[in-house]
C-alpha cells in the first residue's frame, strides 16, 4: 500500500472508530423486529435504508400514537458499519416518546453537520453529535445516516395509515348519503 494511503486509512481510523464509537456500536438498544401480533394500539410503519456504496443498511419497524405524532414502539435491524451501528445505537436510546418532527429535525441537523459543518442535532438526539467527525470523510456519511433515513420511511408508512382511512364524514353515516338535488 502507499503511503499516503495508509497515512489516510491510519487518521480515518483513528478519528471515526473511537472507544466511544465502537462502545456504542457494539451496544444497540432496540435491536430486532417489531411483532407484527403487538397489541399496540397506533398506526405501524416500516421503513428501509441501502447505502449503495458501501452496503449498509437498515430495517426499521415502529408503532406511532393513534394521531401519528409520537413514536410509541420502535425496534431496528442494523446491518452496517460501525458508525451506522453507533448513530442507530443513539437513536435507539433517545426514539421512544419522540414527536416525529424532532426526528425529521435530527435528520436534517445530521445532513448540515455532516456536509456543511452545522453543529448537529440538538435535544434528545443531541448525542449524535459523537459523529461530528464523519463530516471530512464523504464516503462514510450515508452510512452514518441508514438509521435515520429508514426511521424516517417507517414514519411516513405508518403516517400513510391516516390519510388513507376514511374520514369520519366520508363514512357510511346518515348525512353521508345526503346528496344536493338541485339541478
Amino acid at each position: 500500500m502507499c503511503n499516503p494511503c495508509r497515512a489516510y486509512l491510519e487518521a480515518m481510523i483513528d478519528d471515526l472508530y473511537s472507544a466511544r464509537i465502537l462502545s456504542l456500536a457494539a451496544n444497540l438498544p432496540l435491536s430486532g423486529r417489531l411483532d407484527a401480533a403487538s397489541q399496540t394500539h397506533g398506526l405501524r410503519g416500516t421503513g428501509e435504508q441501502v447505502a449503495k456504496l458501501c452496503g449498509s443498511q437498515a430495517t426499521v419497524d415502529l408503532v406511532l400514537s393513534p394521531d401519528g405524532l409520537t413514536v410509541m414502539e420502535f425496534a431496528q435491524d442494523i446491518r452496517a458499519c460501525a458508525l451506522g451501528q453507533a448513530a442507530a445505537a443513539i437513536l435507539g436510546h433517545s426514539i421512544l416518546e419522540s414527536h416525529v418532527d424532532e426526528v425529521t429535525k435530527a435528520r436534517d441537523a445530521m445532513i448540515a453537520m455532516l456536509k456543511s459543518d452545522g453543529d448537529g442535532p440538538i435535544g434528545r438526539f443531541e448525542g449524535l453529535r459523537a459523529l461530528k467527525g464523519v463530516s471530512a470523510y464523504p464516503a462514510r456519511h450515508a452510512s452514518t445516516l441508514v438509521g435515520l433515513e429508514a426511521t424516517l420511511k417507517a414514519i411516513q408508512n405508518a403516517q400513510s395509515d391516516l390519510q388513507t382511512s376514511p374520514s369520519p364524514a366520508s363514512a357510511d353515516t346518515p348525512l353521508s348519503g345526503v346528496q344536493n338535488r338541485s339541478g
